[in-house]
């Protein structure tokens, strides 16, 4: 190597601080969030960088134990919303991908056109239009008009474009053995292509189970106290009626985000082998 291409030390070190610098942006909020789960109020108020001393799960037992039971409600609502909404998104997309990759006419390019559309217009922008279509639907403020907005709402359309970008590549040659053998395409569908795509269903579930969990908007807006609260709606509410409880609200944030996190954990396998796999096809 040449002098003139060789990194000089105040370059490799640039690059150092920079990193340090990086990470450091990333990593202190979630430090700070962690810490501070463990300490009373009067820790966290007096000194929120320090570790906890003694280590307290006042915080956690306070958030579990409220009088509203306003974390198990949220719990319970929001673990049925993503499920729902997984369930309905990830077959769905499937069917839709596969008719669209196989189907390669001009209204499955005109379908993925419009579904793709759906990508880059805000499903919040749309929110008082969805009412009006729920409630003359008669599923307004409801659970299963929550679900319906959030799979129209961007969710399917990105559900089929991770699908159609992974069956895209797939050998026509194994549905090709399948119809010889007397599959129809729904049964070729189920039992030989879906299963080749564990890691795209890892990927969508992942997000879309990710993207609901975490929704404040929709919930707040279509569904609303009244009818019931989602756990980060319920975290919501509660700063607005203990704003100086910081204590309880770093336990109500944790146990919020330690179930998300567990179902990442699950999928994370299959979700990496997906991207290995991709960036190894030529």
């Amino acid at each position: 190597m040449s002098s003139g291409t060789r990194e000089t030390p105040g370059r490799r070190w640039g690059r150092v601080i920079a990193a340090v610098v990086v990470v450091a942006a990333f990593a202190l909020p979630l430090y700070v969030a962690l810490v501070n789960v463990f300490k009373v109020n009067d820790q966290i108020l007096r000194a929120p960088l320090a570790l906890p001393d003694p280590l307290s799960a006042e915080n956690l037992t306070d958030a579990l134990t409220r009088s509203d039971d306003l974390v198990w409600i949220g719990f319970f609502n929001s673990i049925v919303i993503s499920v729902a909404t997984v369930v309905l998104v990830v077959p769905v997309a499937a069917v839709v991908a596969y008719w669209i990759v196989r189907r390669n006419s001009r209204a499955t390019r005109i379908a993925l056109l419009i579904l793709m559309a759906g990508l880059m217009v805000p499903p919040h922008v749309v929110l008082l239009p969805a009412v009006r279509v729920l409630d003359f639907l008669g599923i307004a403020f409801t659970f299963p008009g929550v679900v319906l907005f959030n799979v129209g709402g961007g969710l399917l359309s990105f559900g089929v474009f991770v699908y159609v970008g992974f069956m895209s590549v797939l050998p026509e040659s194994l549905e090709d053995a399948a119809a010889i053998d007397g599959a129809s395409p729904m049964q070729t569908l189920r039992h030989v292509v879906f299963p080749i795509l564990r890691p795209a269903t890892a990927t969508i579930a992942i997000f879309v189970g990710l993207w609901t969990w975490n929704d404040l908007i929709t919930p707040l807006f279509l569904l609303g106290p009244a009818q019931g609260v989602t756990i980060t709606t319920g975290i919501f509410i509660a700063l607005g009626q203990y704003n100086n409880d910081f204590g309880q609200m770093f336990g109500m944030m944790f146990i919020a985000a330690l179930p998300i996190l567990i179902y990442y954990l699950l999928l994370q396998k299959h979700f990496t082998s997906g991207l290995l796999a991709g960036s190894s096809k030529g």
